[in-house]
């Protein structure tokens, strides 16, 4: 009888070899009966949406973006505006009726830009708008008044390296993409020290302007000398080009007071809705509560912050209650590389089988159109039936990889990852900017982007199976 059960046990091997048991001890779902079970979720995610789009809810997370970005206004790493930022956060968090609202301590960069100017002395006087780069040095107290040399690329250069000794560099780049020419924000001091320049002015990394420079996080390399950086309006980067390519010769003043002080402590924000069933299993919503120290950090990323809060807060007012814990993470220190999300992956790295997904909202909340997405194609092909469910706002594409600074520490690791798609045509006309207000967000593409946000994860974390990993 024994070598007639073994012989059938042996037979049915090849049937499941290379599967893995869920945790009621049985094995995973075909992708038919997955596609049914999302087909399943299609009233809830129709009260979603008629909530966040057309109900109660509809304009909440605009509103209190709006009362949050007025009486804060800008976030910077290091400044009391972020600690009263995440005080503001805890209580409303609080307030909200959300569950296990806690702080964790980091430690984050401080940087302060102090009072800066500069002046074109020749061939006429022109004050010249700028924004100081993150972690530049300051000028000595009387500033640098240096002749300036203006180049296109860093090939440009190098070619007239002896040229560039003892001067300012105008690094005046041409704008292709975000990605490919903030290289000149992140290198640009380094190039110019190297073949000893005195300073650098980078043209700002924007794809339109009004005389508006934008900041942003730059760069030293051990061994090259720390000189002053900051941007310029590419206004001004583009007439200093024409006269540089008449012959004229041009003198910049320039003073900044930028100071680098010891990292300062700081909080990611969490709170959470605790599943229902597996409660140790986690779907992290996520945006970042830093941002620039000009403007109001309406746009980067006060509205990623804001719908990540608004998907617990409408899964709430619905009374839904998910299998797995959605936690709701405000990361700190994303503006100087992810610092807050590095300590906030080692302290909880050690449970990552526990993290079905990550999603980060970190590139505007304008009219959205899909997810990116990081992780198997088993998993792509469920994110996809998930998004078939918003169909009634038409916001269906899953696009590859899924973009976030806070998120990246996961993703590496194998767990899936999801960003926030949306219209990005303006997006870099305010970014780092004074720009970066209330104005430029729209409560009606917000309501959108919520609602979008709130069905992906409520659904990824009320599904029976964890998202298959590669």
């Amino acid at each position: 009888m024994k070598c007639v059960f073994l012989i059938f046990f042996m037979n049915l091997l090849p049937l499941y070899a290379g599967k893995s048991l869920r945790r009621d001890g049985t094995y995973p779902k075909k992708f038919e009966d997955i596609k049914n079970e999302i087909a399943g979720y299609t009233d809830i995610a129709k009260a979603i949406i008629d909530l966040a789009v057309h109900g109660k809810a509809q304009n909440r997370s605009y509103e209190r973006l709006a009362v949050f970005a007025d009486t804060i206004g800008p976030r910077l790493s290091g400044m009391k505006n972020l600690d009263a930022a995440i005080k503001y956060m805890f209580s409303a968090l609080r307030e909200d009726g959300l569950e296990n609202v806690h702080l964790e301590p980091v430690k984050v960069p401080h940087w302060e830009r102090g009072e800066e100017f500069a002046m074109m002395l020749e061939p006429r006087n022109h004050s010249i708008a700028i924004l100081g780069l993150g972690s530049s040095v300051g000028t000595p107290p009387e500033g640098i008044t240096a002749e300036v040399i203006v180049v296109a690329s860093f090939d440009e250069l190098h070619k007239r390296a002896q040229e560039a000794k003892g001067k300012i560099v105008v690094y005046n780049e041409p704008f292709i993409s975000y990605g490919e020419t903030v290289r000149y924000r992140s290198q640009g001091a380094v190039e110019a020290a190297k073949v000893g320049a005195v300073a650098s002015l980078i043209r700002s990394i924007a794809s339109f302007s009004i005389h508006s420079p934008h900041t942003g996080w730059q760069n030293y390399q051990p061994g090259v000398p720390q000189i002053p950086t900051a941007c310029i309006t590419v206004e001004d980067a583009e007439m200093m080009s024409r006269m540089s390519l008449r012959g004229i010769k041009i003198i910049v003043h320039l003073k900044m007071g930028a100071k680098t002080y010891p990292d300062a402590p700081s909080f990611n924000t969490v709170a959470e809705i605790v599943g229902s069933k597996y409660p140790e299993q986690i779907v992290l919503v996520s945006g970042h509560l830093d941002s620039w120290d000009v403007g109001q950090g309406a746009m980067d990323d006060g509205g990623g912050a804001f719908i990540s809060w608004e998907a617990l807060s409408l899964i709430k007012d619905l009374g839904l209650h998910p299998k797995r814990t959605l936690r709701l993470v405000l990361w700190t220190g994303e503006e100087q590389g992810g610092i807050g999300a590095e300590q906030y992956y080692q302290l909880h790295k050690e449970n990552i089988s526990n993290f079905d997904i990550v999603m980060e909202s970190d590139e505007g909340t304008f009219q959205p159109s899909g997810l990116g997405f990081t992780g198997s194609a088993k998993a792509r092909e469920i994110v996809k039936e998930i998004m078939t469910l918003l169909q009634p706002i038409n916001v269906t594409d899953v696009y590859d990889n899924a973009d976030g600074t806070d998120i990246d520490y996961w993703m590496r690791d194998g767990v899936p990852g999801a960003s926030l798609r949306d219209d990005l045509s303006k997006y870099f006309w305010f970014h780092h900017s004074q720009g970066d207000t209330m104005t430029v967000q729209d409560p009606n593409q917000m309501n959108l982007c919520a609602a979008v946000w709130t069905v992906v994860s409520y659904v990824i974390a009320d599904m029976e199976e964890m998202l298959p990993r590669k």
